[in-house]
């Protein structure tokens, strides 16, 4: 009985786990939101931003970063949070 599960079930739950891993990479994609800073910056410095559009948007970004850098922690580390 436990081969048959083996045999059955691993296999699923490896795919599971791969669709996750890319679900999560792409839903935290650290260089695309780091794109979204410099964008920021650039926009700013050409003055087609304010300074307090400029400061908003940054702040959000940097929330963004740092809970993508800790999703992507605990990818590697294996040790999901789910946080609501």
């Amino acid at each position: 009985m436990f081969i048959l599960d083996d045999l059955l079930v691993r296999p699923f739950i490896s795919i599971l786990d791969a669709l996750h891993t890319l679900a999560m990479n792409e839903l935290y994609d650290v260089e695309a939101i780091q794109d979204d800073l410099k964008e920021n910056q650039l926009l700013y410095e050409l003055g087609e931003r304010s300074e307090s559009e400029y400061e908003q948007r940054r702040r959000e970004l940097e929330e963004e970063l740092e809970i993508a850098r800790a999703a992507h922690e605990q990818l590697q580390n294996k040790t999901i949070e789910i946080q609501g």
